[in-house]
């Protein structure tokens, strides 16, 4: 009997030990995929910029990846209620989120822009927005930079980015601010909307961690030169934006 006891739990601290180490090789990734081309469905499939870069990084980490869908807004607090160990949705590294989370080195750059209708001949230029109706994606940086810099502007927030470029689609909205790349695509399917050349800030994308997650941390960028140095994220840059960068 005492034999058979020292067995089971010998096998349960093995089994124990399995499941931790499963654990570890999990990377579980929040994305809100409602914002080509970083993230988006396909055919009943995420697919997109960040989409393809996490998975990447996950196979040079070793980590198979978790993913798990929740609205913009509630990307950082699940990262910092532990629900999930990484947000990758095209969030700029801005100093407000740098005071909650911490950031993998930026992946990408890029920048917000206007969008407005083909004919709109109102709006030529960012100071012609005071005044006007503007919609843009609760929790982005939109939402601050118009506060700030544009309080004459009449905010229409919605929730998902699709909603934002439809209300400038249909005449509800003025115009949209959001990033660049996003709208550039979307005026590329929908001829009836163009956006304005000059872009109003110079953004750095990076994936979201929490501060008490260094080695975490330590290891996505560790991950993120391998796939620099190897070709895949120029690659992935050429497929979804055309040219690398």
């Amino acid at each position: 009997m005492k034999l058979r006891h020292i067995l089971f739990t010998m096998a349960l601290a093995v089994t124990c030990s399995t499941k931790v180490f499963a654990a570890d090789d999990v990377l579980r990734v929040a994305t809100d995929a409602t914002f080509p081309p970083f993230e988006y469905v396909e055919n009943g499939k995420r697919t997109g910029f960040d989409v393809e870069m996490i998975e990447a990084l996950g196979k040079a980490m070793g980590k198979k990846v978790e993913w798990t869908d929740i609205d913009f807004k509630g990307l950082i607090p699940a990262v910092l209620s532990k629900r999930v160990d990484v947000a990758a949705s095209a969030i700029y590294i801005t100093d407000e989120r740098l005071k909650a989370v911490n950031f993998t080195h930026p992946y990408y750059t890029g920048g917000l822009a206007i969008m407005v209708k083909a004919d709109n001949t109102s709006i030529k230029e960012p100071a012609d927005l005071n005044g006007k109706k503007v919609s843009v994606q609760v929790g982005t940086k939109s939402v601050q930079f118009l506060t700030e810099n544009y309080p004459k502007v009449s905010r229409v927030e919605v929730e998902k980015n699709d909603q934002m470029f439809e209300l400038v689609k249909i005449g509800r909205a003025d115009a949209a601010v959001t990033g660049k790349p996003a709208a550039l695509l979307y005026a590329k399917a929908n001829p009836s909307v163009k956006v304005l050349d000059k872009t109003l800030t110079i953004e750095r994308y990076g994936f979201a961690l929490r501060k008490d997650d260094k080695a975490l941390t330590e290891e996505m960028n560790k991950a993120l030169e391998k796939v620099r140095a190897d070709g895949t994220y120029a690659a992935l840059v050429t497929k979804y934006f055309g040219s690398a960068k």
